[in-house]
């Protein structure tokens, strides 16, 4: 009961403090409003960039390994015309891998290519189209939604059928079934036998929506395979139990070993994982969340002094009311919560603002960015919990104030 009415004559005390002192209570507020507008808004930011980064780094698979001319990442003062010179991965290499490597659970060769695909009189530009071996599918994680996978004698033979992403089918093929259908890459027909299943833009780039895959067997009599600028690679899956880094040394003994390269030799090709990617993301949002940080703590702190303010010059109005409070016998500890709360009341409503600012923010920035933009559970705790901080400590010194009054002082200042 004690509780209940403390709070509910802080609110009333700071609804009338809002309401009598609208321009001072308004400019005090801001500065909490804006300080959690300012925190919760990066990192919601953030958060969002982090999710839909990892889920596309994910998409590309964490078991997998993948072997290339160049590196994700550069060391310090690597001089680049050393991987200028190295040969790119070829299709033998892959056969050689799948062979001899025990920790391998899947591996695949892949090319990517850019061209216009048609249909009929529709057609569309700058299309990714991925030549990959057979174990593409057992490497890459994606799902079909409608029709079917390569089979085995279409990947060995060579068959001109593909596999294209939701947005082409349905661009493509608005008023009909895609599957069984032509389509013309580099002027060659091509049957569709399956669409990918819808997953939406990645902010890395590279949706299968609108992609086509090719049996690579079959994109030899399209395209150079072994040319450097179609990025050729394998991606080698480990088996269940093999960490990436078995899998990675195991890799490079044998690749050493297939290029003849003696002990001193230096490698010429790189074995990349998504891990590296992920690493860099993690010191690029440490930092970004410092900023936000420091960016918001200079409004939160104007906030805060805002917040002591309206609270000293509510003691002073209110002092001959807490004179007489106390002649009735209220404790200091009651006079103390009852100005703690007020002014905890009042920073929350500043914090709600700015946190109800975000929200709305977040509704009209997801379209406009193109990814996914959430304002969390844990970012909306986050906003209360400064917001009630911020309350309590800018509170405490005119609350204690306050109940230290003499009550005959205080009924002598009205």
């Amino acid at each position: 009961m004690v509780f209940w009415s403390l709070f509910k004559e802080s609110v009333i005390f700071a609804l009338q403090a809002l309401i009598g002192n609208k321009l001072r209570s308004i400019l005090s507020l801001l500065g909490i409003t804006i300080g959690i507008f300012a925190v919760i808004m990066v990192f919601t930011i953030v958060d969002s960039l982090e999710q839909n980064l990892r889920k596309s780094v994910q998409s590309l698979g964490n078991d997998v390994v993948f072997i290339q001319k160049w590196p994700w990442t550069f060391g310090p003062n690597y001089p680049w015309w050393k991987y200028m010179n190295r040969p790119v991965p070829d299709y033998k290499e892959l056969n050689y891998i799948l062979d001899n490597c025990d920790g391998a659970q899947a591996a695949a060769f892949m090319v990517y290519a850019s061209t216009t695909i048609k249909h009929q009189s529709s057609s569309i530009e700058n299309v990714t189209v991925i030549c990959a071996s057979h174990q593409y599918d057992r490497v890459k994680n994606f799902e079909i939604a409608d029709g079917r996978y390569f089979t085995d004698v279409e990947s060995a033979s060579g068959r001109p059928v593909a596999v294209i992403g939701d947005v082409l089918a349905r661009v493509l093929f608005p008023n009909q079934s895609p599957l069984g259908q032509t389509i013309k890459v580099r002027g060659a027909k091509v049957m569709v036998i399956g669409v990918f299943k819808k997953e939406g833009e990645s902010i890395l780039g590279g949706s299968p929506d609108t992609q086509v895959l090719l049996p690579v067997n079959y994109a030899r009599s399209l395209i150079d395979v072994n040319d450097e600028d179609l990025d050729p690679q394998i991606m080698v899956r480990a088996k269940d139990g093999i960490t990436n880094d078995e899998l990675i040394s195991e890799l490079t003994g044998l690749m050493r070993s297939r290029r003849r390269l003696n002990p001193l030799e230096e490698e010429d090709f790189a074995l990349n994982q998504t891990s590296l990617i992920s690493n860099q993301f993690d010191s690029l949002f440490d930092v970004v969340g410092i900023a936000g940080w420091i960016i918001g703590g200079f409004s939160i702190l104007v906030g805060g002094f805002g917040i002591a303010n309206i609270m000293f010059v509510s003691v002073k109005e209110r002092t001959n009311i807490i004179g007489i409070q106390k002649s009735l016998g209220a404790k200091n500890y009651f006079i103390l919560m009852q100005f703690l709360f007020e002014s905890v009341f009042l920073s929350v409503i500043g914090g709600f603002i700015g946190l109800l600012i975000v929200y709305l923010l977040t509704l009209l920035a997801g379209d406009s960015m193109g990814m996914e933009i959430q304002l969390s559970k844990s970012n909306i705790i986050l906003g209360f919990t400064i917001s009630i901080l911020i309350g309590v400590v800018s509170g405490f010194v005119p609350a204690y104030g306050a109940s230290q009054l003499d009550p005959v002082e205080a009924i002598r200042s009205s």
